[in-house]
């Protein structure tokens, strides 16, 4: 999604089939056997999207890895089924969805680090897609999934009610322009289709450094009815252990920036059966 499908390619040099920027015929899949340019199609309502597919180069690594693994730990999400989780990772341990993992570096540490823990990460962001991959292959990760496309399309179409033990969206687009504030992903729809989502005790955790949107996201999580916030002050949290430092993050707070992150939990309500009843 993230290129154009009339760029110039180089062959690639490892995997016979596999281009970088090279010559392909107009219409022809960038990678046959990895993601797919446009999952979903036209079987869904437009909407105001809430991300921007950007427009990068995909090193041969990457490459290499879209072709290889896709096939094994890819996912487009085209909303045609309801995903069985234990299926799709081989086993029963709790599922986390994480939306918008750039490069993938800390889904990798984070996956490292609990491998009782399910990773369903997904982006639109081609390079992001191989790296992570990539690392996942790297480091022996059998606990990540790649989805390719919309993650509303996956919450609203393919994932069962009480499916997931989390969510975590970190440093999403601010789109920082009033006019664009409504693109921003977090938003009363967007948790309550999430609270559907998401079993009872489930812990949805945000972060941003961009202040602004850190006291938006703060207002609504707190006026929501299926979510309270973890903090006894109502506050912003410190950041977890278990959500690594990225890099990028690091240059961010060199240079004084301020990085929020919050907590909060899905609410059992009292008239709410409790999961799998």
């Amino acid at each position: 999604m993230s290129d154009s499908a009339n760029t110039p390619e180089t062959p690639h040099p490892h995997t016979p089939g596999v281009s970088v920027r090279g010559t392909r015929a107009k219409g022809e899949p960038r990678f046959p056997d990895g993601p797919k340019a446009d999952p979903a199609g036209s079987h869904f309502e437009r909407r105001i999207r809430s991300f921007q597919p950007r427009r990068s180069r995909v090193t041969a690594g990457q490459a290499d890895a879209l072709q290889r693994l896709w096939p094994k730990w890819g996912l487009d999400i085209d909303g045609s089924r309801t995903l069985d989780l234990p299926e799709l990772f081989g086993n029963d341990n709790p599922v986390v969805l994480e939306i918008g993992f750039g490069m993938g570096e800390a889904t990798a540490q984070m996956a490292a680090a609990d491998p009782a823990t399910n990773i369903l990460a997904v982006d639109v962001h081609t390079p992001g897609q191989g790296n992570l991959l990539s690392l996942a292959d790297r480091n022996g990760l059998s606990n990540i999934r790649v989805g390719n496309g919309d993650a509303i399309i996956l919450l609203r179409e393919m994932l069962a009610p009480d499916s997931l033990s989390g969510l975590r969206v970190y440093f999403p687009d601010p789109w920082p322009k009033k006019r664009h504030h409504k693109r921003r992903i977090i938003q009363p729809d967007f948790l309550t289709l999430a609270a559907t989502r998401l079993g009872p005790g489930a812990l949805v955790h945000c972060a941003t450094d961009w202040e602004p949107y850190a006291e938006q996201m703060l207002d609504v999580l707190t006026a929501h009815p299926d979510f309270e916030n973890t903090q006894a002050d109502g506050g912003f949290a410190p950041r977890p252990d278990f959500r690594p430092l990225t890099r990028f993050e690091g240059q961010g707070l060199d240079k004084g920036h301020v990085v929020n992150d919050l907590l909060f939990r899905r609410v059992q309500h009292v008239d709410q059966p409790p999961a799998g009843a």
